[in-house]
């Protein structure tokens, strides 16, 4: 590399490290000028760039399949090491979601080879850049969010195509939170329904006090529709702040992640809050147990979105049972909606711009510390959440 070129990037360097507290601020010069010399001599990214870092890093991992304490809180879990389109995150924060839960008890949908670190979603600081990378654009010192499989733990090794700049006006605990949940809620109330639904129109909305559906609501709000939303007792308050048109409170089902479905005539009361027509769109992350409501509640050549177990998955069903009013369903997942790097940073800019302009709120409920792994996954499926949980690194 020219001499020129060489001092430029240790100048951006270190007029980015500046503005960082000191012990990030000391391990991202540390892991920069190994960076520099590697670039400059020609030497591979992945050694150049891993020898200023720890050997090992805490981590949670999953050593067998099965209940919340099998999350193990390591210290000394080795530290992933870049590949030349990579970048290296030293994690601030992690985000506790459902799906973390069934990867953890494993099954044929969601299996992982063993041992793995759980998670799928983090933020923070870079603190290591390679070379195809930065020709991305990212650098060391960037504040960022991601998500990719393992992220919790210390530091994640994550494509540069999966992450996302957190722009000003959004704090690091909220883009965490966006990566799955907001980025799920932005793509069921804008893409799954397939435009079966039509701004004016009526959308049901399962479990708007909890996490993902909490979003969900507010966003089905900002796109012209109206919603009814569900909630249980007890939460009525956060049910309400989401905005929906109207709200229908259940039972409690202590113990669980879901509501009683069965303590309230959903159904009946979407018939007549609807005029006797149901909805055009019912957005269920809540699975077996709300099943046939959904699909009851639906107006004609209206669309069951499912993409959630929290009661367990959808049981199998014959294509005749959707023939009384000719509906539609469908079973997506995050991952079919941000195949490119255009589409993620579709849904970043849209969930980013609302969330700085005020119109989206982020309900953060709890923060636990990550040595306290199997607490956060015990108040996620004990139906304790009222938002948004994380981990703090």
């Amino acid at each position: 590399m020219p001499t020129d070129r060489r001092r430029m990037f240790t100048s951006i360097a270190q007029r980015v490290t500046w503005r960082q507290p000191s012990p990030i601020r000391a391990l991202m010069q540390l892991a920069a000028q190994p960076a520099m010399n590697g670039l400059n001599s020609g030497s591979s990214s992945r050694r150049a760039m891993s020898t200023a870092l720890p050997p090992t890093m805490k981590a949670v991992v999953v050593r067998e399949n099965g209940p919340a304490e099998n999350l193990k809180f390591e210290t000394n879990f080795p530290t992933p090491k870049v590949t030349d389109g990579q970048v290296l995150v030293k994690n601030e924060f992690t985000g506790i979601n459902f799906i973390d839960t069934y990867f953890r008890k494993g099954g044929p949908a969601y299996t992982q080879a063993l041992p793995f670190i759980s998670g799928q979603e983090g933020g923070g600081i870079i603190v290591q850049v390679t070379p195809k990378a930065a020709a991305e654009g990212l650098a060391v010192g960037q504040r960022v969010a991601y998500s990719v499989l393992g992220t919790y733990c210390e530091y994640t090794a994550v494509p540069a195509a999966k992450v996302v700049n957190v722009p000003d006006g959004v704090s690091l605990e909220a883009a965490v939170a966006c990566m799955t949940q907001g980025f799920t809620a932005h793509y069921l109330t804008n893409h799954a329904h397939a435009g079966l639904v039509k701004p004016g129109e009526w959308m049901l909305i399962h479990g708007v006090a909890g996490g993902t559906c909490q979003w969900a609501a507010q966003m089905a709000k900002l796109k012209g529709y109206k919603v009814i939303g569900t909630c249980p007792k007890g939460k009525e308050d956060v049910g309400a702040a989401t905005g929906v048109d109207e709200l229908i409170v259940t039972g409690c089902m202590p113990g669980t992640p879901y509501e009683d479905y069965k303590s309230v005539d959903i159904v009946a009361k979407v018939m007549e809050i609807t005029g006797g027509q149901g909805v055009k769109c019912v957005i269920d992350g809540i699975g077996a147990s709300t099943m046939d409501i959904s699909i009851d509640s639906l107006d004609r050549r209206g669309i069951f979105v499912t993409f959630g177990n929290a009661s367990g998955p959808v049981p199998a069903f014959p294509p005749i049972k959707l023939i009384k009013k000719s509906l539609f369903m469908t079973r997506p997942k995050l991952l079919d909606y941000v195949t490119t790097r255009a589409e993620l940073m579709m849904r970043a800019d849209e969930v980013f711009g609302w969330i700085q302009s005020g119109d989206l709120k982020v309900g953060i409920d709890k923060t636990f510390a990550l040595s306290d792994a199997v607490a956060g996954h015990k108040y996620l499926e004990e139906g304790k959440s009222k938002g948004k949980l994380l981990y703090m690194i």
